[in-house]
């Protein structure tokens, strides 16, 4: 297995954050044929795969706003208003996803993208681990 980290800074606001470039790179370098696994170490923070650029990234974080909405409900109440929800949302965006490789490059349909999706205003700076598995 080949490992490697790499920082994002996703900001002060909600975010979906595409980090397929980062993905394409590491999977090249580690080249041949096997799995990348994505995974963001941090409670607030989940990995999807979906189209991005046409206006699903503001799609996702409205779905998101309607089902996690950012207001005083959450018993986790530490941090900005909302902040709880952030701490449910990986349970509906896992914290981690999984992309075949093959010869070195990633093996996605025609308009999927790797993102990083943050709720979480709180914690502007992120580690996401990209993990090359061979057999």
């Amino acid at each position: 297995m080949k490992s490697t980290v790499i920082e994002v800074r996703t900001g002060g606001r909600e975010r979906v954050h595409d980090i397929t470039k980062e993905c394409a790179d590491f999977a090249r370098e580690c080249g041949g044929d096997g799995l990348l696994h994505v995974f963001v170490p941090h409670a607030t923070a989940g990995v999807a795969l979906l189209e991005l650029g046409s206006g699903s990234d503001e799609d996702l974080l409205a779905a998101l706003g309607d089902l996690l909405p950012a207001d005083d409900r959450w018993r986790h109440a530490h941090g900005s208003r909302g902040h709880g929800r952030s701490h449910v949302m990986p349970a509906f965006i896992p914290p981690y996803a999984t992309v075949p490789v093959l010869k070195g490059r990633l093996a996605l349909g025609t308009w999927q993208s790797v993102a990083l999706i943050d709720l979480n205003v709180d914690n502007p700076d992120r580690r996401v681990r990209l993990s090359f598995l061979t057999d």
